[in-house]
């Protein structure tokens, strides 16, 4: 998806692809902390795909192009994506003790 040609159709509405960007990212920073634990490495990766990928947009195919406002929406979603998963986790662990 973030790396097809044309993403095609129209947008539900103003705004819409960023609400994408940030469940998106909200999901794949989630999934990466639930399971590979609680390095914040990895948070910092997806931070750094979240430029790349727009970087990657902008530059390298053609119908596209990098947005700011994409980034930013990408790093909101990978934040609370990686703290609502750590609030997830910690409450399943003083449920299990």
């Amino acid at each position: 998806m973030l790396f097809a040609p044309d993403p095609g159709g129209e947008p539900l509405f103003d705004g819409s692809d960023k609400v994408v960007h940030y469940v998106l990212f909200a999901l794949l920073a989630g999934t990466m902390r639930w399971r590979f634990g609680p390095s914040r490495r990895l948070l910092w990766l997806v931070f750094g795909y979240a430029v790349v990928s727009e970087v990657i947009q902008g530059v390298a195919l053609s119908g596209r192009s990098g947005d700011a406002f994409d980034v930013f929406a990408d790093v909101a979603g990978a934040a609370f994506g990686w703290l609502a998963t750590e609030r997830i986790l910690r409450r399943r662990l003083s449920r299990a003790s």
